[in-house]
């Protein structure tokens, strides 16, 4: 068999292709799906042994292989493996000939060439690696390289959707549980058991419609891709710049819905409120929609504190101010204010001085697909509404020609 190296470039797209539009994700086929995966990376790169793992502090473990492997071989030493090297720094990373690595000959466990990409999740954590092995040297092109990310971006998002079953799965049998001990609630406590169960089928279905919707789209953008590296005529380039523009919004609008089906599982922690706003108002003043824009913040009490998931209020606050960034003129100021009625709610509120919204527009904001945008997709402010609501708090909004719109999400103090 020619090595890749031998192969030519239209021939290693066209087995890239291949590989990928063959992929086809159910949620009750999660290990056959990631042994596709393993065996898709080593149709592409010709290797000899693919392998797909997931990290737990110091020890990693192979869920996937395109070979078999003994059960009792699945866990190893992340330090002691190659692929600490992609863990630690979050980036692709390969060895071509290990011969020129004298210090990775022991962790190479024989092979001689080695490529690992790491699995990111849509929050961002790197939970494991595609990892791919040759007995013989070979040269990796950085289209290989994208072409092994698109594996692993199809194998994490898999991954992430199973664990957040399996905790889906985990909450209804404690919850199962707690209505047979507390019988007296059984009434309420079944109708939220019955809610929880339409929320995990709703999710379970639009994951599997986002998968099987991606597959075809990743094939149209890698060819709209490869033909954005030819020379054509500028009527052409113009077409080809619109059919991937239009290719990119479908493909963020299936991450929008993805978000939105999927359960709002929280971890908890107290947050100091101040602290909180003030490392977030670092980022968010860099964002291009505040670009000319000032945000003024007014703080109540440095010393407030709240119970909530901080990665998904910062996505909350980040939606809000960008929105409110959208609203007003360049030069105009949007003010974020902290309100405590000393009871047992906090408010935190952001104002802007732009056009008001229409009285009767206002219930529809965070109803999903609802967009007063000419572009906009209608589920921001319903996925911030959904993670308000799991806190057990409230959005509230109020807009008039006198005071602008304000939003404000209404928390329990801790």
């Amino acid at each position: 068999m020619a090595d890749l190296q031998d192969t030519q470039p239209a021939d290693q797209w066209q087995i890239a292709l291949d590989s990928l539009t063959t992929l086809s994700y159910r949620s009750r086929d999660f290990s056959r799906y990631l042994h596709e995966i393993a065996c898709g990376v080593s149709r592409v790169l010709k290797s000899d042994w693919s392998i797909v793992t997931v990290h737990k502090g110091a020890r990693g473990y192979v869920i996937a292989s395109n070979l078999d492997i003994d059960e009792t071989e699945t866990g190893f030493s992340v330090h002691s493996s190659v692929s600490e090297v992609v863990i630690q720094s979050g980036q692709p990373f390969w060895i071509e000939d290990v011969r020129q690595y004298p210090e990775e000959i022991e962790r190479m466990a024989g092979y001689v060439c080695y490529l690992g990409v790491p699995l990111r999740t849509l929050s961002g954590n790197i939970i494991g690696t595609i990892c791919s092995f040759s007995v013989q040297p070979q040269h990796y092109s950085l289209e290989m390289i994208a072409t092994v990310e698109r594996f692993a971006e199809r194998a994490a998002t898999a991954i992430d959707n199973y664990q957040l079953y399996q905790q889906l799965q985990k909450f209804h049998d404690s919850l199962e549980a707690e209505v047979t001990k507390q019988t007296v609630e059984l009434r309420t406590a079944q109708a939220k058991l019955i809610e929880y169960e339409r929320l995990a089928a709703i999710g379970e279905f639009a994951a599997m419609i986002v998968h099987e919707i991606r597959n075809p789209l990743t094939t149209i953008q890698m060819g709209l891709e490869y033909f954005a590296k030819l020379a054509l005529p500028r009527s052409a380039q113009a077409r080809l710049s619109l059919a991937m523009d239009e290719a990119k919004r479908l493909a963020d609008l299936l991450q929008e819905v993805l978000s939105y089906s999927k359960p709002q599982i929280l971890q908890l922690s107290e947050i100091n409120l101040h602290a909180f706003i003030q490392e977030l108002l670092i980022s968010l003043r860099a964002m291009p929609e505040a670009q000319g824009r000032s945000i003024e913040y007014i703080p109540c009490h440095s010393s407030t504190q709240i119970l909530g998931d901080a990665d998904k209020l910062k996505q909350v606050f980040i939606n809000l101010i960008r929105n409110a960034c959208e609203a007003v003129d360049p030069g105009d100021m949007i003010r974020w204010f902290v309100t405590d009625n000393q009871m047992e709610q906090i408010y935190i509120s952001i104002h802007n001085g732009g056009t008001p919204i229409p009285t009767d527009v206002l219930p529809l904001l965070t109803q999903p697909f609802y967009s007063t945008k000419a572009e906009g997709i209608g589920l921001g402010l319903a996925i911030v509404k959904r993670i308000i609501e799991a806190h057990n708090g409230e959005l509230l909004i109020e807009s008039s020609e006198s005071q602008g719109t304000i939003f404000s999400v209404k928390l329990p103090k801790n």
